[in-house]
């Protein structure tokens, strides 16, 4: 039987749910490379075989970046205490149509009518962490909070239900060996967009870019995927990852506090023509690291630890 993709990246230091795979459901763990795979469904009592492409499906997308289209949640996964994991599916025969580094827009209804009597959406920005490259579904890891309207909606979703979705939303547009070096600086569910380009660098033979990532969070228990970067650590000698945390356990063995200028001297390359720096958090994280993006979302001027230790705006990407 397949390792439970699904299963692993949702384990994190003393996760206690993970995606249920018993008699009624099987889930695909990756399709790629021509193999054929299938997935079985109580729910419809079907067989999808993910065989070649015909001729009218070759080159389709799922995705659509003018329209917003449904797709349909199959499950969900507790990763922490305040993060859940989220795969939704689509027609396996067409491509998703992301692409790394890229990010999708959702959309749900929130209740009343504009002026113009049409409904209003709440809509926020999120990066799937699955390969963009997997037939048939994509997984989306999301923090709920007290007083997020798209999280909380989220929270409540069932198998079945659907979510509107736009995109791609284009970001950075990576490729092989663009750069020797790839620092990463990323605070709680700003790990979805470097995991994104972390797989894309370490599946590739070809790709000898040098990775190393600081992830900064609350506590231990808020490392999100904490398992499958140690993984991807522990299995490619090209990729790095340092943790902090701003309230440290007894039994603790990472970094304390606040990622500071130490830190990025020790575990990021220094600034380079051959440097990229990726930066995606909270705002109080970018404030510090980087600078905010400006209010139009383009890159807004470089400020923070970044730019005090002599990295330059070119040297710098900010999610």
């Amino acid at each position: 039987m397949a390792v439970n993709l699904m299963r692993r990246l949702s384990t994190s230091r003393g996760l206690i749910n993970s995606f249920r795979e018993d008699h009624s459901r099987r889930f695909p763990i990756g399709a790629s490379g021509g193999i054929a795979l299938y997935y079985c469904s109580s729910q419809n009592s079907t067989v999808s075989y993910l065989d070649a492409q015909s001729e009218q499906t070759a080159g389709k997308t799922a995705l659509n970046p003018d329209k917003w289209l449904e797709f349909k949640l199959q499950e969900t996964a507790r990763v922490s205490h305040n993060t859940k994991l989220y795969r939704f599916t689509f027609d396996p025969s067409v491509d998703l149509g992301l692409y790394v580094a890229s990010c999708i827009l959702t959309r749900v209804p929130i209740g009343g009518e504009t002026e113009e009597g049409k409904k209003k959406f709440v809509i926020r920005p999120y990066t799937p962490i699955s390969d963009p490259e997997s037939k048939g579904y994509f997984d989306l890891l999301i923090k709920v909070y007290p007083e997020g309207k798209m999280s909380q909606h989220f929270d409540k979703l069932k198998p079945g239900d659907v979510v509107e979705v736009k995109g791609p939303i284009e970001k950075i547009r990576y490729s092989p060996n663009m750069k020797k070096k790839i620092g990463m600086i990323a605070g709680g569910t700003g790990i979805t967009p470097m995991l994104q380009v972390i797989k894309a660098i370490v599946k590739n033979p070809e790709d000898c870019t040098q990775v190393s990532l600081l992830y900064g969070n609350v506590s231990p228990d808020d490392i999100l995927l904490k398992a499958e970067l140690d993984r991807l650590a522990a299995s490619y000698p090209n990729f790095k990852v340092f943790y902090t945390v701003d309230n440290p356990s007894q039994n603790w063995r990472g970094g304390s506090g606040f990622i500071s200028k130490d830190m990025v001297l020790k575990g990021l390359p220094g600034p380079g023509d051959d440097t990229l720096v990726l930066v995606c958090g909270p705002p109080g994280l970018m404030d510090h690291i980087s600078g905010n993006k400006a209010k139009d979302y383009t890159q807004g001027e470089l400020s923070g630890v970044l730019k005090e230790l002599g990295y330059t705006a070119e040297m710098v990407y900010k999610f």
